[in-house]
């Protein structure tokens, strides 16, 4: 059985957008529900240094079709104020907010500090304390982390190691640790033959059976989702080759 694809950017709510993306009459307000009905899900970074209300995740929610993904960047708190250690009950609580999306949850990205090296013991109190009620990704930014033991580890807890592909290092292998796989672009700018050959790898991903949750970086021309749209097009098209 094929996975699903969920293409969308880091973010949506960017005034520079008004025009490129966003008709430029749209309200604010209407802004979320008009990039749902374009893209299958969003990386939420509000939600990095500011918890959710409930109000505010049914707001999300209501305004974006069953389809949609909705997937939170998780608390500094945890990744970076106590670097994934003692952090048990901020990772509940945050938890406990994210699951108020229901079926629209996509995954928990938990991005780590450039510095913070690879350790052991780090990652499975951190992997422990992750619930089985959410999908999660851990993105990591120092070499030392090049340990076919994380990525074990990892797998052993369905956590995906988060590939990202940027002007400086672009990424080789996609690590599939997890039933999903993360994937964030972040180059400024991408040819359709780049994103075409990206869209050959997500195939291929797809077709052995993993969900992929791939995020275009925000930038200001506002380019991010038609890339998004664009890759969407190009797996599809892969799919009927």
């Amino acid at each position: 059985m094929s996975g699903t694809l969920y293409p969308g950017t880091s973010g949506f709510a960017y005034k520079e957008w008004k025009g490129p993306f966003y008709p430029e009459d749209l309200p604010q307000a209407k802004w979320l529900t008009y990039y749902a009905e374009h893209l299958g899900s969003v990386e939420i970074n509000y939600t990095f240094r500011h918890l959710p209300s409930d109000s505010v995740l049914e707001q999300w929610r209501t305004q974006t079709p069953e389809s949609f993904r909705l997937t939170l960047k998780a608390s500094q708190r945890i990744t970076h104020f106590k670097r994934l250690v003692g952090a048990e009950a901020e990772i509940a609580e945050f938890a406990r907010r994210a699951v108020a999306l229901g079926e629209r949850l996509g995954v928990v990205l938990f991005q780590i500090p450039p510095n913070l090296r690879y350790s052991r013991d780090v990652l499975e109190g951190f992997l422990a304390a992750v619930p089985a009620t959410i999908r999660a990704a851990l993105e990591v930014r120092h070499d030392s982390w090049n340990d076919p033991e994380a990525s074990a580890l990892l797998e052993a807890h369905s956590v995906a190691l988060c590939a990202a592909d940027t002007a400086g290092k672009p990424l080789g292998t996609i690590p599939q640790t997890a039933p999903h796989v993360y994937l964030r672009l972040r180059k400024e700018e991408y040819t359709l033959e780049e994103i075409v050959a990206w869209a050959a790898r997500v195939r291929a991903v797809l077709d052995a059976g993993r969900d992929v949750f791939c995020y275009f970086k925000h930038e200001g021309g506002g380019v991010g989702p038609a890339y998004a749209r664009a890759l969407g097009e190009a797996v599809a098209d892969a799919e009927a080759g």
